[in-house]
């Protein structure tokens, strides 16, 4: 039985090219499918398989970026992993439009309050939730509200940019610009971070 492969064993045979490289490939493919097996066996089903492979390509195309500060096999582990998680990920809002993220619900409070806010705490909570509103109606351009109500209702960056036609990038740069624009509205109106916070303990 041949000795299992060190650091630099992987990487020189995954480099190799002809036999010696398709070998190193398929050792690393079922390595990578055990450990995907045993990892997401109670997390849902994933097309492990079209993972793995997803795995090994950019595990071909960043061998320079592995630094040796683990086992090659756990940092490959991990990418695997990662597009695993990106899976499940696009999985779970596969069928979730950004529609029905930003579909008011019917007969919805616009803010929750309890039993404790005293009269002067629900009137600034009100004000401030006026004032936002407004805001979100008059500053935000529709993709900066599409956005930004994505991502509060929970969908991943990626999700929200595949959905928009565009990258995580651009939706974070998106993202970014409605905060600045919110909250620089909001000193307009004399209303300050801290404000806020005091309002919604």
């Amino acid at each position: 039985m041949r000795a299992p492969r060190e650091n630099a064993s992987w990487i020189r045979d995954l480099r190799a090219g002809g036999p010696v490289q398709a070998e190193a490939i398929t050792d690393l493919r079922g390595l990578l499918l055990r450990g995907l097996a045993k990892s997401f066996q109670a997390r849902g089903a994933t097309d492990q398989a079209f993972v793995v492979q997803q795995a090994l390509v950019h595990i071909l195309d960043h061998l320079d970026q592995f630094q040796g500060r683990s086992r090659f096999t756990t940092w490959a582990m991990a990418i695997a992993v990662r597009l695993a998680m990106s899976a499940l990920r696009r999985k779970r809002w596969q069928d979730v439009s950004l529609e029905s993220l930003t579909t008011p619900i019917e007969g919805a409070p616009a803010w929750d309050s309890d039993d404790t806010t005293s009269p002067a705490q629900h009137a600034e909570q009100h004000a401030l939730v006026e004032t936002l509103n407004r805001l979100v109606d008059e500053a935000l351009t529709e993709k900066q509200w599409l956005a930004l109500t994505a991502e509060l209702g929970g969908m991943p960056l990626e999700e929200i940019a595949r959905r928009m036609g565009s990258n995580v990038n651009a939706v974070y740069k998106l993202l970014h610009d409605a905060r600045q624009r919110l909250k620089h509205g909001l000193a307009t109106a004399g209303d300050t971070a801290e404000d806020v916070r005091s309002a919604f303990p």
